[in-house]
Parts: C-alpha cells; sequence; structure tokens
C-alpha cells in the first residue's frame, strides 16, 4: 500500500547569481522542512537571471544541498537554468543531482535565451507519481493534461509571479486540481530577482484533489510550509 508522502514548499532568499549561498539557503530549508520532498521556485539556484550560465548538476556549489538531501532521505526539486540551454528543475538526493525536467511553455523574453523542454516529466517516489511543472506551464490546459496521462497523482510546479499577480498560482491550482482530481504543490518565489520581478508573490502552497487549499505561504522571504498527501 502506498505510504503517505510528507511534502514541502520553499520560498528561500535567493541573491542573483550566488549559486553557493542560495544552495546553502536551500539546504537549510530542506533541514528545517522534514518533508520527503521539497519543491522550489523557478530558477531559485541562480534568481530568474536569463543570461545566467546553465547549471551542472556535477557543480561544487550544489555540495550544500546534496549533504542535507542525504541526511535527511529528502528529494529536493530546485530551479536553474540547466544546459541547452534550458529552464530546469533539479532533482537533488542522496544519489546526486541530475536534471528531472526541463520547462516547456516559455513566455515573455526566455524564448530570447532558453529551448523549449522536449517532454512532460513524472517522478516515482514512494510509490506516488510526481509530475513536474515551472511557472508557464501550469497556465496551458494542455501542459497537466500531458503529465496527468503519464499517471501523475501530484503536479508539482516551481513559479515565478510579480506581487500584482499573486492571485494566478491559486488560480492555476484549483483549475488543475478540478480538471484532473490530483494534488497540486506551488513553489512561489519571494522577494526580488531578474526580469524586472521586484517583488514577487510568495504564497507557496499545496492544494488537495478537489481544488482547496491545504498549506499556505505568507508573502515573506524564508518560508516553509508542509503537507502530508494521502
Amino acid at each position: 500500500m502506498r505510504t503517505p508522502l510528507r511534502i514541502a514548499v520553499a520560498q528561500p532568499l535567493t541573491r542573483s547569481l550566488d549559486v553557493e549561498g542560495n544552495a546553502d539557503r536551500h539546504a537549510d530549508a530542506v533541514r528545517a522542512a522534514s518533508a520527503r520532498v521539497v519543491v522550489f521556485p523557478e530558477m531559485s539556484l541562480t534568481g530568474y537571471e536569463l543570461t545566467a550560465a546553465p547549471l551542472d548538476p556535477a557543480d561544487p556549489r550544489l555540495a550544500p544541498l546534496r549533504a542535507a538531501c542525504a541526511d535527511t532521505g529528502t528529494l529536493a526539486l530546485a530551479g536553474a537554468p540547466v544546459p541547452g540551454p534550458h529552464i530546469g528543475v533539479l532533482a537533488v538526493d542522496a544519489d546526486g543531482v541530475r536534471v528531472a525536467y526541463r520547462k516547456m511553455c516559455l513566455g515573455g523574453a526566455e524564448p530570447r535565451h532558453m529551448r523549449p523542454g522536449p517532454e512532460p516529466t513524472v517522478l516515482d517516489v514512494d510509490g506516488w507519481r510526481l509530475g513536474l511543472a515551472v511557472c508557464k506551464d501550469t497556465g496551458m490546459p494542455e501542459h497537466a493534461a500531458a503529465t496527468v496521462a503519464l499517471g501523475a497523482d501530484a503536479y508539482l510546479a516551481g513559479v515565478l509571479e510579480s506581487a500584482e499577480d499573486a492571485a494566478v498560482p491559486d488560480e492555476r491550482a484549483r483549475r488543475v486540481a478540478a480538471a484532473h482530481g490530483v494534488w497540486v504543490v506551488t513553489a512561489s518565489f519571494a522577494g526580488s530577482t531578474g526580469g524586472g520581478y521586484a517583488r514577487a508573490a510568495g504564497g507557496s502552497g499545496i492544494w488537495s484533489p478537489d481544488g482547496e487549499p491545504v498549506v499556505r505561504a505568507g508573502t515573506g522571504v524564508g518560508e516553509v510550509v508542509t503537507a502530508t498527501l494521502r
């Protein structure tokens, strides 16, 4: 029988291009969360800097995050530019770091710097199938449909929205849950970052398959909230 899955969303302080410091703060969030899976916002390891160098999964600056995941038995899903170049999700656990997903639906200035990812992705974690998404992916109904078609039990996204668009992640989460009857987990950037995002929305959360929020963070940097998927 599938066991309950404790999952967290984190919105750590991210300083643009400070991979070393950001990895340290990601590690602190992992240790604080005490969760099996911790989801971070879009491009959380570099900030939303579209000209940032792609991050090699073997980069030694990620060592503190790898260590935190190994010590706690956590799978961290962190945002970064990855080779391609793509806007990617790095999966970090006791086995190391790998590129788990590449954002498929690009927006704004992104197509001038990044390539769209090739396909939806689902990870298996303790009997749960976790579909991955990044920001604009969540606003494209065909993306959620294709991900759920792979057998996803939950739809996990790292996003970045301005404070003026703070309602968007909630609206999209409710829509995906209503359409597909899956858990929705959204880590939303807080603070400020590149690309003109002087004030990001925060408000990370976890929504049940009936579309109701189970737990929500506020707008503050450094917040981590958790829920258990059953």
